[in-house]
């Protein structure tokens, strides 16, 4: 489980094929140090295996589903990616509560500036439209941000200044993909709300007898 703050910057030094589908060298010195193979690290919003550690590096393999779902086939040595340790309990919720299982790949549509204020249009697929509300969280590359305006197919994030400073979504431009998480508690809202119904436990049927 993530947050959606970004702990460090990591740069992609090395991409290559493997039989279980694709290997990411990745050069980030704070995380690598308190990595360890087996670990589980957020990269663009995408929870990864540490598959190995070398010095100041360390790799993940991303397996064909996690590369059908995001834009991991994008990536190329010397792409910028957004990393996160998992949250320990005892830490602070700064965020949002965010698994790293990306939802699907969207496009950013236009980058708005003015008077040093950033605001994103990304795309909405209909199939997510009711996965958005105004005001609500959604994960960007990783990033926790909050829904600022809502249409039927697109939505508004505001980005400010320490976000972009602290983050690989300054090196964003319109027509790129990125990788979208929906706010976790509302998946479950409305999961609950389109079957009808809430699933019992066989031991509490069992007591319900």
């Amino acid at each position: 489980m993530f947050t959606g703050l970004v702990s460090e910057i990591g740069k992609v030094v090395s991409v290559a094929s493997t039989k279980g589908g694709r290997r990411f060298e990745i050069q980030a010195p704070r995380t690598a140090r308190q990595l360890k193979k087996g670990d589980s690290v957020s990269v663009n919003g995408a929870c990864q295996t540490a598959a190995a550690k070398n010095g100041n590096q360390f790799s993940v393999v991303a397996v064909p589903e996690t590369l059908k779902r995001t834009n991991f086939n994008f990536l190329r040595a010397g792409s910028h990616v957004n990393l996160e340790l998992p949250l320990k309990l005892s830490d602070r919720l700064g965020g949002h509560l965010v698994t790293g299982h990306v939802d699907a790949t969207v496009r950013l549509l236009k980058i708005d500036e003015k008077n040093g204020k950033v605001e994103w249009h990304l795309e909405l697929p209909k199939e997510y439209n009711r996965l958005v509300i105004k005001k609500g969280s959604v994960t960007v590359e990783g990033v926790s941000l909050t829904v600022a305006d809502l249409k039927p197919d697109c939505f508004k994030v505001a980005l400010i200044p320490a976000t972009l400073a602290s983050t690989a979504l300054k090196e964003k431009k319109a027509g790129d993909r990125l990788n979208i998480e929906f706010d976790l508690l509302g998946k479950y809202i409305v999961h609950l709300a389109e079957t009808g119904r809430v699933r019992k436990f066989p031991s509490q049927r069992k007591r319900q007898k």
